[in-house]
């Protein structure tokens, strides 16, 4: 079985992915989000799509857990209690798209993931801001909800719109950060258990998956070393901008091949 594994690219895609992963580690810990964009887009440009999903989800499982366990389990709680129609659709629309992935032709799945990286990076570029007044509150709730989710199952982020659905909410900057990691934490586990159902994570694509946990811890690691010492702003637009030529890549490829 292993020996599938090795067979599933050469030995220099796998170095260019665990360098795409420690890229994409570093910048989860400088500046706390963006993981799942980078890995999807910088794997896609040399991997079979689904085998690019499937090296994201276990290093995705371990950071956003990683982030959850930085709350208390009182913080984590309340933050479930508050906004626990959010995460539920979340989560079931993650397991329930992950199940079609599979179904989508190659150049088709190119553009599911080149489209939503570049719109989303670009509305954060932007600083586009929405606002969700508090008696449109549970309706937001279900509907942005699963357009995360749905993005979710089919790309494995759903970060940016849960950001901007936060945002628009008007919620503290704090509480955006123990929301997030709440929301990103059971998503992960959603997209774990959508995906080993969908036959994306087997037993010749998780140990895949496994070795990229590595240069994602070192990643992460010294992402936290060096948060205190970069101008976050500007690292934030530049992994913006790198991430809109990534997503733009993909998009050709969905429309010329």
């Amino acid at each position: 079985m292993l020996q599938d594994t090795f067979e599933l690219m050469t030995m220099g895609a796998f170095v260019a992915a665990c360098g795409v992963t420690l890229v994409a580690g570093f910048v989860k810990g400088a500046i706390g989000f963006a993981m799942p964009l980078i890995m999807i887009s910088g794997l896609s440009l040399f991997l079979d799509p689904l085998v690019a999903i499937a090296g994201i989800i276990l290093p995705i499982v371990l950071s956003n857990l990683m982030q959850v366990l930085r709350f208390s389990w009182a913080e984590a709680w309340a933050a479930i209690v508050e906004y626990w129609r959010y995460i539920l659709i979340v989560c079931v629309m993650i397991v329930g798209v992950a199940q079609f992935v599979t179904l989508i032709p190659v150049q088709t799945f190119y553009l599911i993931l080149g489209v939503p990286v570049v719109a989303l990076s670009l509305i954060q570029l932007f600083g586009v801001r929405f606002h969700i007044p508090p008696q449109r509150r549970r309706a937001a709730e279900w509907g942005v909800g699963a357009l995360a989710g749905g993005l979710g199952g089919l790309t494995g982020t759903w970060g940016p719109p849960t950001v901007l659905y936060l945002i628009a909410l008007e919620t503290p900057k704090a509480k955006q950060m123990l929301v997030q990691g709440v929301v990103y934490g059971l998503g992960s586990i959603s997209l774990l258990a959508g995906h080993l159902q969908s036959g994306v994570l087997t037993l010749v694509t998780a140990p895949f998956s496994a070795a990229l946990l590595i240069p994602a811890v070192v990643g992460m690691q010294v992402g936290f070393w060096m948060g205190d010492r970069l101008n976050p702003d500007l690292f934030r637009k530049i992994t913006l901008i790198v991430l809109v030529i990534a997503g733009a890549n993909l998009v050709r490829r969905g429309l010329f091949g």
